[in-house]
Parts: structure tokens; C-alpha cells; sequence
């Protein structure tokens, strides 16, 4: 049977993509893994696998040709076989070995035919919240079968590979099924949900093998309840950490850069509502020093004397194994350390300190310092790219934050732009949300750059492993007490030890060494940032 693929979402904004190069003809025969075609997104141009095995019967875009997301992009079966039932009518850039009628349906019965969408009827699928994302699990469901559902309304709670983020309904109706239990994942596309007009036939649209989901009983005599069947399931969190937060006053939150988890809410049950952002007065307490960025540990477990015990890993989880596997082994690291003097550096920040509404860390310094040495050492700001190096244009810091389910890295975005003030704003506002599991994805992406910090835990030096698409990583160590020599006597100095981590590919280790002088220069004698 035929397999229609369409235009991947390889990115969180792409809306279209380019096929630059295909790498198999109509005829020619594909195995799962071969990749198919170059697909050039808004980001990057990715190769694109086949996850199946037959003969390229049609092309849905000529080569240097550009399609919308969903887009028939080819068709793979048998040899001979009759596609034209699935072939969009009149689609001057595609290549087949069939005559071109019919849309291709997107949603098929269990033997594979298309089923058709009835009338008031919305299919959801399983969206695509970031770049790297293959799946989604369903944290919590927010609407029940059945219910009523309004546009703006958050249907459910879903944890992506880097954040969990609540999913907001486009459609006004009655959720008719959920395609996914609550605790469970799905690959992005899959069905989600389906939204229609209560007491609708969605039969032809749910597959048959969808064991997880729960569709709305239409039979005028028998309760809804009793259409969905009992299912134990793994316990998981649920929303009682979540902010419960108008969308409007959210919005407003964040235009004004305002810390929602400082707000008490003054709406139904704590919820906070636009005149609570209109109102809101920052307190003393919001002005004090936090710990650096990632000072969260994992969730401690319990341990039983002779009983091994398990825990399933999250999706956050999940996808730091497989990223930083495939950081570990594609690209060749190197380390580089230094040991920085930093006693001035502690008199800068004393001093700047004492200025009114201002309360800097050592790590902001850290972070502003990485971003101006980051404009001298262009080379250090760039990504492999395969046959190329990717220079990067802006210098987006990432911060490494430890949360329970394990590991993220906000961004803040041309760093180097940016005043003490302002990343020490946005790194708490950051690592604050980050733990509250409040990021959004696109707060996630873009780094070009990042930095890890152990200082706070007592931990003098470490090394990382770079966090991919870039080609370094700064580890940051704890500043210590010491007797240090200084004009030829022995005195008591504080020093702290710096770690970069570099991918070879991009980076040669003169230029790794380079960077890291300017960085010491900067740290140790921060007026030179201004010159």
C-alpha cells in the first residue's frame, strides 16, 4: 500500500520548505533510512529519511522547488501501482508515473483508504512545539470528553523534549476523542483530538488501532462516562504546580517582563487575571540575590535497603540521553582551561551592587563578559554544518539550568547587547520559569553558545559536553580562597577555573586559546569590556 509524506515541520517556525537536492528519482528504489531529499527550513538545511521501504512512485516538488508544510512532498510503493486517488490534481512541479486527480487525505481508515472529515468536524493533531521534538506526552488533559471547548481554552498540558507547555484549542465545540491518554506520548502529527459538534460520527476518523483514546459516545441512551473505559496508568504530574493565568494577563506579563510566580492572583480559585498585571508592584523581595542559573537539583528518590527501584525517564530526559550522545560521539571534543584572577572582578561587583535596583551575580558577569569576548572570536560562535561552517550572525547565550526532570538551556538572545541588569532580569525570570516548567519553546532555541555553572555547588573545575548546534561550551568552576603570587609575594587571592569545551571541526585550538585569554582579560579587568 502506498505511503504518502508530506513536508516535515523540521523547525518551530518554518511554514514551508525548499527541497535543494533529491537524492533518489521516481522509479529508483528507497529503503527506510535513505535519505530522500536536502530540505532547506528557515534554520538550516537538513537531510530527510525515508521511514519506509518501496519505489519513489512521485515527486510532489521539483528539485530548488518550495511547498507549504503538509504538502504532498513524495509517494512511495509498489512498483506499478495506482496512485492517482492520491496525487494533488494540477501540481505543475511534481514528477509521477500516474496521472494527477485528487487531493491526498491526511487522515486514512485502518485499511489504509481516506476517510473523509465530517462537516463542523476539527482533526488536531499532535503538534511540533520545538525544533528537535518527534513526540509529545500529554502531562494532563484539561477538557474531558465531551465537554464544551472554546477557542483560547487550554485542552491539555504537553511535555515536549525540552519544556511542558499548555496547548490552547483554534476551535469552538465539543471534544468528541482524545487520541492519546493522559501520561502518554505520540509522535507530533498523530492525532490529538478531535473537536466537533456534539453527538458526531467521527468513526471514519479514528483509526482502529487507537487503544489509547477515548471517543464521545453518541448513542442518546447510554452516559458518557461509560464510554471510556478504566485504564490504570503511571501516576504523573499534573497541573497542581502550574500558574493558573488568563491568557490575556499572560501576554501582558510578558510584554512587561513581569515574574508571574511573584503575582497572587486575585481572580476564581488564585487565578491571575489582567488587573492583577495592571496592579502589580514589585516588592523588595524580587530585588534580592538568587543563586546562579543552574543551582536546581535533580528530585531526590528514596532508597530502600536491598530493593532496586525504577523511574521512567520523561521526555526531557529521553531526548538529553540521545542529544548528548550524539554530541559525545559526532563531534570531536577538546578542553581548554584557565585559571582567572578574580579580585577585581569582586570589587566590580561590590561597587555595582550598591547602585539603586541593582543586584548582579557573578554568573551575569560571566555571561556578558562570554558575550563580548563572543564579538572578537566570531569563530568560536559557529556551528558545523557538514560540508560547511555556520557563522553565526547574533550571540545567543545559553545557560545551562538543572531541573528535576533533568536538563534545559534558555537563551537570551544577543547577549552581548545586553546590560548587567538586564540579563540578571532575565536569567531569574528564566531559570525561575524553567523549574516551574513555565519556558516556552522558542525560549530553548537559537543558542550559538552556552555556559554551565557548578561554582555555587563547591565544584573548582569540570568539563561539559557541548551542547549541539554549537561548537563550544564554557564550564564554570567555584571561586576560591587561595594564596596567590602577586609581585613577587604571596598573598591571599581569590582565582576561579574555566573549562571550554570545543568541537574540533570548528574550532582549532589557537583560536579556543585566543578566546580564552580575552575572556581572563575581560574577568580580571572588567572596565575593558567598555573600551
Amino acid at each position: 500500500m502506498a505511503e504518502v509524506i508530506t513536508m516535515p515541520r523540521l523547525s518551530d517556525t518554518m511554514t514551508e520548505g525548499k527541497v535543494a537536492v533529491w537524492h533518489k528519482k521516481v522509479g529508483d528504489k528507497v529503503n527506510e533510512g535513505d535519505i530522500l531529499a536536502e530540505i532547506e527550513t528557515d534554520k538550516a538545511v537538513q537531510d530527510f529519511e525515508s521511514e519506509f521501504n518501496g519505489v519513489l512512485l512521485y515527486q510532489g516538488v521539483e528539485e530548488g522547488g518550495s511547498a507549504p508544510v503538509d504538502k504532498v512532498l513524495a509517494i512511495i510503493g509498489e512498483q506499478g501501482e495506482d496512485i492517482s486517488n492520491l496525487i494533488e490534481g494540477g501540481a505543475s512541479s511534481a514528477q509521477s508515473e500516474q496521472p494527477q486527480t485528487t487531493l491526498p487525505t491526511k487522515h486514512t481508515t485502518a485499511d489504509n483508504t481516506p476517510a473523509a472529515i465530517p462537516d463542523g468536524v476539527e482533526v488536531i493533531n499532535m503538534p511540533r512545539l520545538s525544533d528537535t521534538m518527534t513526540e509529545g506526552k500529554v502531562a494532563a488533559w484539561h477538557k474531558k470528553v465531551g465537554e464544551q471547548v472554546k477557542e483560547g481554552d487550554i485542552l491539555a498540558e504537553i511535555e515536549t523534549d525540552k519544556a511542558v507547555q499548555d496547548f490552547e484549542s483554534e476551535f469552538n465545540g465539543v471534544l468528541l476523542y482524545q487520541g492519546v491518554a493522559e501520561g502518554e506520548g505520540t509522535k507530533v502529527d498523530d492525532i490529538l483530538a478531535i473537536i466537533g459538534p456534539a453527538g458526531t460520527d467521527i468513526s471514519t476518523v479514528v483509526s482502529d488501532g487507537a487503544t489509547s483514546a477515548k471517543v464521545e459516545n453518541s448513542h442518546p441512551n447510554t452516559p458518557k462516562e461509560e464510554a471510556v473505559a478504566p485504564k490504570e496508568s503511571t501516576p504523573v504530574q499534573t497541573s497542581t504546580d502550574r500558574i493558573a493565568i488568563s491568557p490575556l494577563a499572560k501576554k501582558m506579563a510578558e510584554e512587561k517582563g513581569i515574574d508571574i510566580t511573584s503575582i497572587k492572583g486575585s481572580g476564581e480559585n488564585g487565578r491571575i487575571v489582567k488587573r492583577d498585571i495592571e496592579n502589580y508592584q514589585p516588592s523588595t523581595q524580587a530585588q534580592t540575590e538568587t543563586k546562579p542559573a543552574s543551582a536546581a537539583v535533580q528530585t531526590p528518590i528514596s532508597f530502600v535497603t536491598g530493593e532496586d527501584t525504577e523511574t521512567p525517564n520523561s521526555q526531557v530526559r529521553n531526548v538529553i540521553a540521545k542529544r548528548l550522545s550524539e554530541s559525545k560521539f559526532s563531534a570531536p571534543h577538546y578542553y581548554l582551561m584557565v585559571e582567572v584572577d578574580m579580585d577585581k572582578a569582586i570589587q566590580a561587583r561590590k561597587e555595582i551592587n550598591v547602585l539603586p535596583d541593582s543586584k548582579i551575580s557573578f554568573n551575569d558577569m560571566i555571561i556578558k563578559a562570554t558575550a563580548v569576548a563572543l564579538r572578537k572570536h566570531p569563530q568560536v560562535n559557529s556551528s558545523w554544518g557538514g560540508d560547511k561552517i555556520i557563522h553565526r550572525g547574533n550571540i545567543n547565550i545559553g545557560v545551562a539550568v538543572a531541573i528535576p526532570d533533568g536538563l534545559v538551556v534558555p537563551v537570551l538572545k544577543n547577549a552581548d547587547q545586553m546590560s548587567y541588569s538586564q540579563i540578571s532580569a532575565s536569567v531569574k525570570d528564566m531559570a525561575s520559569r524553567a523549574k516551574g516548567k513555565g519556558l516556552k519553546a522558542n525560549e530553548m532555541e537559537g543558542s550559538t553558545f552556552s555556559i554551565s555553572n557548578l561554582g555555587m555547588f563547591g565544584i573548582e573545575s569540570f568539563t561539559s559536553i557541548i551542547n549541539q548546534p554549537n561548537s563550544c561550551i564554557l564550564s564554570v568552576g567555584a571561586i576560591i580562597e587561595k594564596p596567590v603570587v602577586k609581585d613577587g609575594q604571596i598573598v591571599v587571592g581569590h582565582t576561579m577555573k574555566l573549562s571550554l569545551a570545543c568541537d574540533h571541526r570548528v574550532v582549532d585550538g589557537a583560536t579556543g586559546a585566543e578566546f580564552l585569554q580575552t575572556l581572563r582579560t575581560y574577568l580580571e579587568n572588567p572596565l575593558a569590556i567598555l573600551v
